[in-house]
């Protein structure tokens, strides 16, 4: 009879852990980073990424609506999405509604996108409907390639990294033709920036390791996805080479939908237009000569 007590009392245990474990999944964090120039910004302007990763649309317990409540009041210059949207072909309709509130937020300079490893997961037609989907709803999606915008004469060059964890990365083809200018990347896996030694930029956006998810005593299941792991580099602020970039936790969940030690992450940058090249012929060639 105790022992029926006690396998009653815990699994009454573990029915309240996971339910914790997935309450946890609604308490959104919203970050707010600013960031310090490093060279002359003489006009002292300066933007406002929002930055939205690992959406991972089969587990997300923020509505659309809830979304837009909790940004409807801020300033939001440019929206960075960086990967891993779903990797079901069935939830491509439901990123809809979200990209549609991240329109509502009217971003003066637009909407970018890259994959990530579970974007991939769709295959011909089907990761074709995901990146159509993402560019009729306003989001331009990047595949190592890059995009200018000018800002009242500042130019700042958007680069888009492909996927690193599934080897789609190309250096090389994400930088050319990149010239002076304010230098933000996008890409999905973080374990990138141990390659970019040769590569200059001034900030990097990422996600990819959900901040561990379930980071409980230590998040040892990320042991396989990359040396940064290793290096206690798994979420928020770091700076690798002089250079920095930030690891978004991400708004959706993988596998299943709890998260402890976690928390889902919408995250505002503020980034002075400032290049610690600006207009430097001598560091263009360098770009160059690394390609």
């Amino acid at each position: 009879m105790l022992f029926f007590v006690f396998i009653a009392i815990l699994l009454a245990m573990l029915t309240y852990l996971l339910y914790k474990a997935h309450l946890n999944t609604r308490q959104v964090n919203m970050n707010k980073i600013s960031l310090e120039s490093n060279g002359p910004n003489r006009s002292g302007q300066a933007i406002h990424v929002l930055h939205l990763s690992d959406l991972h649309l089969e587990n997300i317990s923020i509505s659309p609506n809830q979304l837009f409540d909790k940004l409807a009041d801020e300033q939001i210059d440019l929206i960075a999405l960086t990967g891993d949207f779903l990797d079901r072909t069935r939830s491509i309709p439901k990123l809809v509604p979200y990209l549609k509130v991240l329109n509502r937020l009217q971003p003066k300079y637009g909407m970018y996108a890259v994959f990530g490893n579970h974007d991939y997961v769709l295959k011909g037609k089907d990761f074709a409907s995901l990146q159509q989907t993402l560019e009729q709803n306003g989001c331009k999606t990047l595949q190592n390639e890059n995009d200018r915008i000018d800002i009242n004469g500042t130019r700042l060059n958007i680069i888009g990294i492909d996927d690193s964890s599934t080897e789609r990365s190309d250096l090389a083809a994400s930088f050319h033709g990149i010239g002076h200018g304010y230098r933000l990347v996008l890409t999905h896996d973080p374990n990138i920036v141990l390659n970019m030694r040769r590569y200059r930029f001034d900030y990097l956006l990422c996600g990819h390791f959900h901040g561990g998810q379930i980071h409980w005593p230590k998040p040892y299941h990320l042991a396989a996805m990359g040396k940064l792991v290793g290096m206690n580099m798994i979420k928020g602020l770091h700076v690798y080479d002089g250079k920095p970039f930030y690891i978004s936790e991400g708004l959706g969940q993988t596998g299943v939908n709890i998260r402890v030690g976690s928390r889902p992450e919408i995250t505002i940058h503020r980034l002075p237009l400032a290049s610690s090249a600006s207009n430097s012929e001598q560091e263009q060639a360098k770009t160059l000569a690394a390609m």
